[in-house]
Protein backbone atom coordinates (compact mmCIF):
# COMPACT_ATOMS: atom_id res chain seq x y z
CA UNK A 1 0.00 0.00 0.00
CA UNK A 2 1.57 3.38 -0.84
CA UNK A 3 1.68 6.24 1.45
CA UNK A 4 -0.57 8.05 -0.58
CA UNK A 5 -3.20 5.45 -0.22
CA UNK A 6 -2.84 4.93 3.67
CA UNK A 7 -2.95 9.08 3.86
CA UNK A 8 -6.55 9.20 1.83
CA UNK A 9 -7.42 6.37 4.37
CA UNK A 10 -6.32 8.02 7.70
CA UNK A 11 -7.49 11.33 6.23
CA UNK A 12 -11.14 9.62 5.55
CA UNK A 13 -11.17 8.11 9.03
CA UNK A 14 -11.06 11.23 10.93
CA UNK A 15 -13.69 13.15 8.87
CA UNK A 16 -15.99 9.98 9.71
CA UNK A 17 -14.99 10.03 13.33
CA UNK A 18 -15.16 14.18 12.82
CA UNK A 19 -19.40 13.73 11.44
CA UNK A 20 -19.91 10.96 14.17
CA UNK A 21 -19.24 13.48 16.70
CA UNK A 22 -21.02 16.19 15.38
CA UNK A 23 -23.95 14.56 14.58
CA UNK A 24 -23.91 13.42 18.03
CA UNK A 25 -23.00 16.59 19.95
CA UNK A 26 -23.82 19.15 17.29
CA UNK A 27 -26.02 21.62 16.66
CA UNK A 28 -29.50 20.04 16.38
CA UNK A 29 -28.22 16.41 16.83
CA UNK A 30 -31.26 16.17 19.79
CA UNK A 31 -33.52 17.42 17.02
CA UNK A 32 -32.36 14.79 14.46
CA UNK A 33 -32.61 11.81 17.09
CA UNK A 34 -36.33 12.54 17.47
CA UNK A 35 -36.96 12.92 13.89
CA UNK A 36 -35.34 9.53 13.76
CA UNK A 37 -37.63 7.85 16.17
CA UNK A 38 -40.40 9.81 14.58
CA UNK A 39 -39.39 8.07 10.96
CA UNK A 40 -38.77 4.69 12.57
CA UNK A 41 -41.86 4.75 14.40
CA UNK A 42 -43.86 5.76 11.52
CA UNK A 43 -42.31 2.98 9.05
CA UNK A 44 -43.15 0.16 11.96
CA UNK A 45 -47.00 1.58 11.91
CA UNK A 46 -47.23 1.27 8.04
CA UNK A 47 -45.99 -2.00 7.95
CA UNK A 48 -48.15 -2.99 10.60
CA UNK A 49 -51.45 -1.08 9.11
CA UNK A 50 -49.99 -2.97 5.51
CA UNK A 51 -50.03 -6.05 7.08
CA UNK A 52 -53.46 -6.15 8.94
CA UNK A 53 -54.95 -4.74 5.91
CA UNK A 54 -53.40 -7.62 3.81
CA UNK A 55 -55.03 -10.21 6.81
CA UNK A 56 -57.94 -8.40 6.97
CA UNK A 57 -58.70 -8.33 3.23
CA UNK A 58 -57.80 -12.33 2.95
CA UNK A 59 -59.98 -13.46 5.91
CA UNK A 60 -63.17 -11.27 4.24
CA UNK A 61 -62.46 -12.93 0.89
CA UNK A 62 -61.65 -16.60 2.58
CA UNK A 63 -65.38 -15.86 4.07
CA UNK A 64 -67.49 -14.37 0.88
CA UNK A 65 -65.71 -17.50 -0.87
CA UNK A 66 -67.32 -20.33 1.50
CA UNK A 67 -70.76 -18.44 1.77
CA UNK A 68 -71.19 -19.21 -1.81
Amino acid sequence: MELKEKTLQEIEKKLDQIENLIAEKGVGSGQLKKAERIQRDLNLALIVGGAATVLGLTAWSIYKWRDN
